[in-house]
């Protein structure tokens, strides 16, 4: 028997963890949703009600001792790259996450999903009897409209909070992460700050990131 957490239980998250208890194995279910919580307590091992776009609550729910969370989030394809990145982050041994399109499902495989589903081609149920582990690990690399990139932070951007830089506005990008020293912090807060040295985790429009990357080798 093997333990599982699916993260968000929709209708793909959901037929993944109910297959998954009928095939004898334990499932803690996971969704902000408390009506959808309230439906499946009685179908899954245990449903709990929590944002899982807080890396605190994924620490809370011990993600890492499960033998493998699926991410069942596609519509918001920030949210599902920042809650893989953290599974990632945290050492979880295998994940599997829902893609909405090619393009999310290259930005997941580059960040080290070990497997992308679309559920219209792969319906959930299938995909529970198929849960085994190799490992990914790349910088992110997307073509031909948007990209994923890693560049060292502007001198500008020094002792500066992402608030204050407004890089959305400026550059039409959105950080993921930021790097200082080989430590990843993932989802960073407005407020968090920007040393020298510091490198970027930035997603957004090619055209975008080659412009701000051109202002970095200057």
């Amino acid at each position: 028997m093997k333990q599982f957490i699916v993260l968000g239980l929709g209708r793909f998250g959901s037929a993944v963890a109910t297959t998954l208890v009928e095939l004898g194995h334990e499932v803690l279910g996971v969704d902000i949703n408390e009506e959808i919580v309230d439906i499946l307590k009685d179908k899954i091992t245990q449903v709990v009600q929590a944002d899982i776009t807080e890396e605190k609550v994924l620490k809370e729910l011990g993600v890492k001792n499960f033998d493998a969370a699926i991410v069942g989030i596609a519509t918001d394809l920030e949210t599902s790259i920042l809650v893989a990145m953290m599974l990632k982050e945290m050492g979880v041994k295998y994940i599997i996450a829902k893609a909405q399109n090619n393009l999310h499902a290259k930005v997941l495989k580059k960040i080290g999903v070990d497997k992308v589903v679309f559920p219209e081609r792969d319906m959930g149920a299938r995909i529970a009897q198929r849960l085994i582990t190799p490992n990914i690990k790349d910088y992110i690399e997307l073509e031909p409209d948007y990209n994923v990139i890693e560049i060292e932070a502007l001198p500008e951007f020094a002792d500066k909070t992402l608030s204050e830089l407004d890089l959305r506005n400026k550059y039409g990008i959105n950080v993921l992460a930021i790097k200082r020293d080989d430590v990843l912090n993932i989802s960073p807060l407005a407020k968090d700050l920007i040393k020298k040295g510091d490198f970027l985790i930035v997603i957004g429009e090619t055209k975008k990131i080659t412009e701000l990357a051109g202002k970095v080798n200057h």
